[in-house]
């Protein structure tokens, strides 16, 4: 089985976020990592990251350039395909 790697970049995401996380660790293919880059965001999204923790592979929030500088931090992170 290819493990497969979901990177998720988020900011200030509290209004969408818990829906997004379900929605990934919901799905029948189980063999994938899941990580989330968080900008620092100043709303409530650290606090739904970190309720979810156990069902997140890996996650960082600190100031980014933007939604491709989070995403390329992701990709750093992975180690699936």
């Amino acid at each position: 089985m290819i493990k497969l790697s979901v990177i998720m970049s988020c900011y200030n995401a509290e209004k969408f976020l818990a829906k997004s996380i379900q929605s990934i660790i919901e799905q029948t293919y189980k063999n994938f990592e899941y990580i989330i880059v968080d900008g620092k965001s100043k709303d409530n999204t650290l606090n739904i990251i970190k309720k979810y923790n156990n069902k997140i592979t890996k996650w960082k929030s600190e100031k980014d350039n933007g939604i491709y500088h989070a995403f390329n931090k992701g990709l750093k992170m992975c180690s699936g395909k």
